[in-house]
């Protein structure tokens, strides 16, 4: 059978370099799906509804025989910089405790349901020895076990583990979108956020770039295993 990963991501700016040329569906509910005819990838937004949304568009436009959860993490392990690629090797969900394993990795990657704080991930290290933490991984994981898929999780730091930018979560909509207005306005009657808020636009913009990279020579991988 011919290789078909699927990409699941939160949101489209994830994906920007890596989709362009690719054909792009725009499907209701706020969900979008990019085909190159050997890939797919789907963004629906944040959180595990919205992951699930994800991989049922992609597994409809396209015969999937892997699911592949990336995007944008935050550390947990002081050690991790900016940019630093996390492939994990054992996915946690924190809610429910469920792992997913791939032993070709030994990284931890712990699913949440909110972005995390400074103090949940210095929580998320001391109780999982968590690498990183996301908000997707897990459900992608556990849609890949159920359907019998290979699945694989590739993040890029985009907050080290001692970056705090408070109220990130309160700007997330019901259909996982980040508003971004509503953000900006926050930020532009806080003048003591802005140096943060620059940095992590920066951080975000270094984490993206690599995170496309990685991607691509996974979907190279893929490609040319066929």
């Amino acid at each position: 059978m011919k290789e078909c990963p699927a990409i699941i991501t939160a949101l489209p700016r994830e994906v920007a370099a890596l989709v362009k040329g690719w054909e792009k569906r725009q499907l209701p509910g706020r969900v979008v799906v990019y085909t190159n005819g050997y890939g797919v990838v789907a963004c629906a937004g944040m959180g595990a509804k919205r992951a699930t949304l994800a991989v049922e568009a992609a597994m409809a436009a396209m015969p999937v025989t892997a699911l592949i959860s990336a995007g944008l993490a935050g550390a947990c392990n002081p050690a991790l910089g900016v940019a630093e690629i996390v492939r994990a090797g054992n996915v946690i969900n924190s809610t429910t405790g469920e792992r997913f394993d791939d032993p070709q990795f030994k990284q931890i990657l712990v699913t949440a349901d909110a972005v995390a704080s400074v103090s949940e991930k210095t929580r998320l290290r001391s109780l999982y020895n968590a690498d990183a933490v996301d908000m997707e991984a897990a459900v992608v994981a556990r849609l890949a076990r159920m359907h019998g898929l290979h699945f694989r999780a590739i993040k890029a730091v985009s907050d080290a583990a001692d970056f705090e930018l408070d109220g990130l979560s309160k700007f997330a909509t019901s259909e996982g979108q980040f508003q971004e207005g509503a953000f900006a306005l926050h930020v532009a009657l806080r003048p003591m956020m802005w140096g943060k808020v620059i940095a992590l636009g920066r951080n975000s913009g270094k984490a993206l770039a690599a995170l496309t990279k990685a991607l691509q020579v996974e979907l190279d991988w893929y490609r040319n295993r066929d």
